[in-house]
């Protein structure tokens, strides 16, 4: 199947489950209690240039579409809970967002046992990342009382990780 008719059949599965969603629940928005503030435009422009991708026929476009709708829900996440000192260690989640990007492009339209692989590199950084760096400026409290020792621990795991990742590779 080439791009093209790989991209159209991505784009006319999304508009079958919209038109379902809607079919089935008309008031979709106070459903997701999803309130229109301003990070929400950012979320759709996020979903705006995905649609224009997958009409262009450019699944490369989900990369940057799924980096805006990203920054859009963190946006979103610290406008509701006012937290905005989040921003310290939210930003490790883009690298994240870029590997969904690349997996959803693979999926519509590349090679995806290739994108998968890098894809998911990105979404195990973007979470270490996270989990570091939450740790480290106080946003995370996944160890509770031993939170201080939390990146002292996850760096030892990532070193052993690229170790073993090192050792078990195929060249």
């Amino acid at each position: 199947m080439s791009h093209r008719n790989r991209t159209h059949l991505t784009l006319g599965i999304f508009l079958i489950i919209a038109a379902v969603l809607l079919l089935l629940k008309p008031d979709l928005p106070s459903w997701l209690q999803l309130t229109l503030e301003w990070p929400t435009w950012v979320i759709f422009a996020g979903g705006i240039i995905l649609l224009i991708g997958l009409i262009v026929g450019s699944p490369g476009m989900a990369v940057p579409a799924t980096i805006v709708a990203g920054i859009g829900a963190i946006l979103y996440y610290q406008h509701i809970t006012t937290n905005w000192d989040s921003w310290s260690y939210m930003w490790t989640l883009i690298p994240g967002f870029v590997g969904i990007g690349v997996l959803l492009s693979g999926l519509i339209g590349g090679d995806f046992r290739q994108e998968a692989r890098h894809g998911l590199n990105l979404l195990l950084t973007s979470a270490i990342l996270f989990a570091i760096f939450g740790t480290l400026f106080g946003g995370l409290e996944l160890l509770g009382p031993y939170a201080e020792y939390g990146p002292i621990a996850l760096l030892f795991l990532l070193g052993l990780w690229l170790i073993g990742r090192g050792i078990f590779t195929k060249r």
